[in-house]
């Protein structure tokens, strides 16, 4: 009996993920246990191992393409034909076909949408309901094109469209249909001799859409300078008894991340995000995502894993969360849950010394702030030129959110904080 391989639930708010890479081809042979296809969700990948030892027969989702929770994306024939499958449960046992494949990886959890109309509902159905404020009762009365009238995520978008559009009015007469006219198909892309064509799949493909997203906000990007002598100087002060002492190397990012906490409590407005029905919702932890490599090399493109409760830990603590994720990042062994949750972002192209820039908002959260390269730099001080170590700092922010008032004021407080450097001590 065949067996099916489903999209597992990675996260309690992944609902679907890409086919990033199949580790076997159809017709090879697959231990269980061993990993098979590899998914991508926010941009981490996750190896899935075969729930049986068999031959991959069909691959269902081909690499670079979505799918959601607890669908099937491939079917294994046992060795032997003989499948050792889950128990299913009884909701699942009553509506599955005799000869449907064996589902053998996370069993879909089913919810009674009545006692009366016996639907159920997927999780990814479910989200979507809860989130356009869908009562039980109405979704219910959705009609459903899945198998044995089951609401699919499809039924339930076209329900939420139907429902938002506006009636049409009614044409005073018959109108003789136009013909459509021709659209001539785009002609597919051909390389030179001298060029390549790489597919954009993957981790570009989901950074791809995910900027496309973030291009929609409309946001303001407000610059200050910053002199961090101060700062300089303690970190080479303290550098080799900080990682003799606390088995950490001592960057300047965990200085940044701490200021930026510390006035994220003060201004929670930017700590705030932009709900799809115009709410806005503010955390009163805060959770910075920081930009960081991917890959040995740092080649393999840049992934946002989340520093929690940044406003509760010390400058150590912080340092060493930047370390483990670092790790993790560059070693390619970081979970869906660790690039979860974050309320702001922190990106740093100072490391490869950027003097300038204007980062991208990370929606939906309200703003980002990019550190730029340190440099010595002659300054006017009491009418005397010195020589400091200036940075600047560049906020990007939702304007529907935060106003300019509120975004200077906000950047302003950093670079007192870097500056003053007394909170550090």
């Amino acid at each position: 009996m065949p067996v099916e391989i489903l999209m597992p639930e990675l996260g309690e708010s992944v609902h679907e993920g890409t086919i990033s890479r199949w580790l076997k081809k159809e017709g090879e042979f697959v231990k269980e246990d061993e990993p098979i296809v590899e998914i991508m969700t926010d941009k981490v990948n996750t190896e899935l191992p075969s729930p049986v030892s068999g031959i991959l027969t069909k691959i269902l989702i081909q690499e670079g393409e979505q799918v959601e929770v607890f669908h099937a994306m491939g079917i294994v024939e046992p060795e032997g034909g003989v499948a050792v499958a889950a128990t299913p449960t009884p909701e699942t046992a009553s509506v599955a076909p005799e000869s449907a494949p064996t589902a053998v990886s996370v069993p879909e959890t089913i919810t009674p949408a009545s006692s009366s109309d016996k639907k159920w509902f997927t999780p990814v159905v479910k989200a979507i309901a809860k989130e356009q404020g869908i009562s039980d009762e109405e979704l219910a009365s959705v009609p459903g094109t899945g198998e044995g009238g089951r609401v699919t995520k499809k039924d339930v978008e076209s329900y939420i469209a139907a429902r938002q559009a506006p009636a049409a009015p009614k044409p005073a007469a018959p109108v003789a249909p136009t013909p459509a006219p021709q659209v001539k198909p785009a002609a597919p892309s051909v390389a030179g001799p001298d060029q390549t064509m790489t597919p954009l799949v993957g981790m570009r493909k989901m950074i791809a859409d995910h900027m496309v997203r973030s291009s929609q906000v409309p946001t303001v990007s407000t610059v200050t300078q910053v002199d961090v002598t101060n700062m300089v100087k303690f970190r080479e002060r303290n550098k080799d008894s900080f990682l003799e002492t606390y088995k950490v190397k001592l960057t300047y990012t965990p200085f940044f991340i701490k200021a930026l906490a510390e006035t994220l409590q003060e201004f929670p407005l930017a700590n705030s995000s932009l709900t799809p029905d115009n709410q806005i919702l503010t955390t009163k932890g805060v959770h910075i995502g920081v930009a960081v490599a991917l890959g040995a090399k740092g080649d393999e493109g840049l992934i946002v894993p989340v520093i929690r409760d940044c406003h509760t830990k010390t400058l150590i603590e912080i340092a060493r969360d930047l370390e483990g994720i670092a790790k993790a990042a560059r070693s390619n062994s970081l979970k869906p849950t660790d690039v979860q949750g974050g309320t702001f972002t922190l990106t740093n192209p100072g490391t490869y010394g950027a003097l300038f820039g204007t980062p991208m908002i990370n929606a939906p959260q309200a703003g980002i702030l990019g550190t730029y390269s340190i440099q010595k730099t002659p300054v006017i001080i009491d009418d005397m030129i010195a020589i400091r170590s200036i940075m600047h700092l560049v906020l990007t922010y939702d304007h529907r959110i935060i106003d300019g008032l509120v975004a200077g004021k906000f950047l302003a407080a950093i670079r007192d904080r870097l500056q003053a450097f007394d909170f550090f001590k």
